[in-house]
């Protein structure tokens, strides 16, 4: 941890949010000297007060301790740089619109890659009058799964969870073109293009 860098940041954090040192120290039960003394850089805070930090400034702990908030490039709203987050402990899916500092579990999580499905991968897909009806004979068991697939459009993200022991097929509304993708425990995270003849 820097000292400076992370004092810096605590000042920052704190102005931002219109509070006086005494107001924060309140926060977390210390006194106001020990944040002035922080944010001079004379000292940094004890590892056991960075959780309750954290949640004062609606941060993680990963910022606090680098001293630096990512500045990312604006994604202009196209869902289709969404990113797709899985934890390997608990199954839970986040997504984010762009690469963001992600943790389930205790883990750092980093977003999954994409590969292009190969011809025999591909997912099936028929028109059912004015929906797409989506299938796959994949397997389906506890250790071999498809966990969730997701249909992308340059405006919108429908996730549909699945399970293992269920048989792979969902419905969706018919759009002009996007991109399906989906995440088996095994095969990886993969996608095709689809568009509307």
């Amino acid at each position: 941890m820097n000292q400076s860098k992370t004092g810096d940041l605590i000042k920052r954090l704190r102005t931002e949010r219109g509070m006086t040192q005494k107001r924060l120290a309140e926060r977390i039960h210390v006194s106001d000297k020990a944040v002035s003394k922080w944010e001079c850089g004379n000292g940094c805070p004890d590892i056991s007060l960075l959780a309750a930090l954290a949640e004062v400034f609606d941060t993680d702990i990963h910022v606090l301790l680098t001293g630096e908030i990512a500045q990312k490039e604006s994604e202009k709203g196209n869902m289709k740089k969404t990113k797709f987050y899985v934890c390997k402990s608990c199954g839970n899916l986040i997504t984010a619109s762009a690469e963001a500092a992600v943790t389930c579990c205790g883990s750092r999580l980093s977003p999954m890659e994409l590969r292009k499905a190969a011809p025999d991968e591909m997912l099936q897909i028929e028109d059912i009058g004015g929906e797409w009806y989506v299938f796959s004979a994949h397997p389906m068991t506890k250790q071999h799964y498809i966990a969730f697939a997701a249909y992308i459009t340059d405006s919108s993200v429908m996730v549909f969870r699945q399970y293992p022991e269920w048989d792979f097929h969902f419905t969706m509304p018919m759009y002009r073109m996007g991109r399906l993708v989906w995440y088996c425990t095994q095969c990886g995270f993969l996608y095709q293009d689809i568009r509307r003849r």
